[in-house]
């Protein structure tokens, strides 16, 4: 059973929150706080996590509108068929699982009237072996050495997932190195592998098909690196695989124990819960693997159990779009106050753009009204000194999501405080801002007031949720990540879109697949003339 198609802007919901966008659209946030529960009422707290809407441009009126549009979308009902395993992706007719492969064991989740819960575990118990194996040893490579590094070869949601988990638990790093190639820049393959001894490194392929171009032209550039140095029956105990393609696997020269399957109904952009995240699993262990893993789980039950307006992923999602679709925002900001999460925003890139950059809705009709938003970022106190100008004074309004930790990593980490009273800071300078009167009185003793007055005052009203967790973990970061996988599905319900298909990837891919061959037989085909030009002077050169 199929998603229902609904036009969002076709319900009574909607038409009542253009009417109320028309009345509110110009109070001011400080003035919202007169009335004195506001931070109590429009926060949620969950286990170690508070987050705080406060700050944003909404009343109580607005969040019972919004919380009206969910529920005429069907929104409860389309939750209840993601988790029950119902082909919710319906222009690749497969269900939307990733949350199965977190799953704790005891559920019974249903495909086809199979139970797939005991091939995850399955699954799971395999990369956990296999982990715990090589970390300690006991697998070594082909001149019977230790592995000390690891490379991921793989590209979208087979690298940006298990990158950015890598890079933001190395507090809870294992003793092997990782790395990660994505890229089909041939220069980057080699200075990866320009720092490794290929006697003690693992190399692993992520690849559903086993196709991927880039991932497997960087695949075989390591293969030929690889024999060079160790001859070709070390492919046997170099390689590891991920993917649904046993047969190609097989050709490659790979271990048959070294290869971890993938599921149809885990997409690319979810899966570093699943065997993809086997370059995580070996980069910090196993036992934060699982820890990972309940952390996600443990959100999972909260998005599907709590109530409309004290579920987390919902009522973000919510704020999203009504920012998105009627104060008219074309992006928002995801700004970690912690340098670990540096690649959260690009690995949400990817999660929000990929998903909800749609035009087309679930009738197949072009949507008359803005989808997906444009995700971008950084982590403070670096943002600040970089594109927080824009943000304060620019133009543009631009909604954010603030995400800061209780406790640091380090307990001889005497920073933290200036950190956080950062982060505090920036959220209340965006709402406040900075009127004339304060402006001039700061400007008291300078001889150019009124030339410098109009610069120095700040509008404020910028709006920001603020998410502050008890600390940087595996746990709660399976649980962020998660939060924000589901204010994705939310978001694709009301808007009335397929969010799991990503078939505007595929055309620049055949494309690509022609040019090559063109470009390596030297012989141009049809194409514009700004094309014709541009692959001449390639091909001159």
């Amino acid at each position: 059973m199929s998603l229902k198609n609904i036009n969002p802007t076709k319900t009574s919901s909607w038409k009542s929150l253009e009417s109320h966008f028309n009345e509110i659209k110009d109070l001011e946030i400080k003035d919202l706080f007169k009335k004195n529960n506001r931070a109590t009422d429009l926060s949620i707290s969950w286990g170690k996590f508070t987050v705080d809407f406060s700050k944003n441009r909404i009343n109580e009126k607005t969040l019972h509108l919004l919380i009206n549009l969910a529920k005429e979308c069907d929104l409860e009902n389309s939750i209840k068929k993601q988790f029950e395993g119902e082909k919710i992706n319906k222009t690749e007719n497969r269900a939307v699982l990733h949350t199965a492969v977190r799953a704790n064991g005891k559920e019974k989740i249903f495909v086809d009237d199979k139970n797939i819960v005991p091939s995850i575990i399955e699954s799971r118990t395999k990369m956990k072996n296999f982990t715990d194996d090589l970390i300690s040893g006991k697998i070594k490579g082909s001149t019977n050495k230790k592995f000390t590094d690891i490379v991921n070869i793989g590209i979208g949601g087979s690298d940006l997932g298990p990158v950015m988990i890598v890079d933001a638990l190395k507090y809870y790093k294992s003793r092997l190195n990782p790395h990660f190639v994505s890229n089909v820049d041939g220069d980057h393959v080699l200075e990866v592998l320009n720092k490794l001894n290929p006697e003690t490194t693992l190399f692993i392929i992520v690849s559903k098909t086993f196709k991927t171009q880039e991932t497997l032209s960087n695949a075989n550039t390591i293969k030929k690196w690889l024999i060079s140095k160790l001859g070709k029956k070390s492919v046997y105990s170099h390689f590891a695989a991920v993917s649904t393609n046993t047969k190609e696997i097989e050709n490659f020269g790979i271990n048959k124990e070294y290869f971890f399957s993938m599921n149809e109904w885990v997409g690319g952009r979810f899966s570093l819960w699943s065997s993809v995240g086997l370059s995580i699993s070996l980069s910090i262990g196993s036992d934060n693997f699982e820890s990972l893993l309940n952390g996600a789980n443990q959100m999972d039950k909260h998005f599907k159990s709590s109530s409309i307006e004290k579920n987390i992923p919902i009522v973000l999602a919510l704020i999203s779009i009504w920012y998105n679709n009627f104060f008219k925002c074309e992006t928002e900001a995801i700004i970690p106050y912690s340098q670990n999460l540096n690649r959260l925003p690009a690995y949400l890139q990817q999660a929000i753009m990929e998903s909800n950059g749609k035009s087309i809705d679930r009738n197949g009709d072009k949507t008359s009204y803005q989808t997906g938003n444009i995700v971008w970022g950084g982590t403070g106190t670096n943002s600040q000194h970089a594109f927080f100008q824009l943000i304060h004074q620019g133009t543009k309004l631009i909604p954010c999501d603030f995400i800061g930790f209780t406790n640091p990593l380090y307990k001889e980490n005497n920073q933290h405080n200036k950190l956080m009273s950062n982060f505090f800071a920036q959220t209340e300078a965006l709402m406040m801002g900075k009127s004339a009167s304060e402006a001039e009185k700061e400007l008291s003793h300078n001889n150019n007031i009124k030339g410098l007055l109009p610069h120095k005052v700040f509008e404020g009203n910028r709006p920001s949720n603020t998410i502050l967790i008890e600390k940087l973990n595996p746990e709660t970061l399976g649980s962020l990540v998660a939060m924000y996988e589901h204010k994705i599905f939310v978001q694709g319900i009301l808007w009335n879109i397929y969010s799991y298909d990503q078939w505007g990837v595929e055309l620049g891919k055949e494309l690509a697949s022609k040019l090559l061959q063109e470009v390596e037989n030297k012989d141009i085909k049809a194409h514009d003339d700004s094309t014709i030009s541009l692959l001449k002077k390639y091909l001159d050169n």
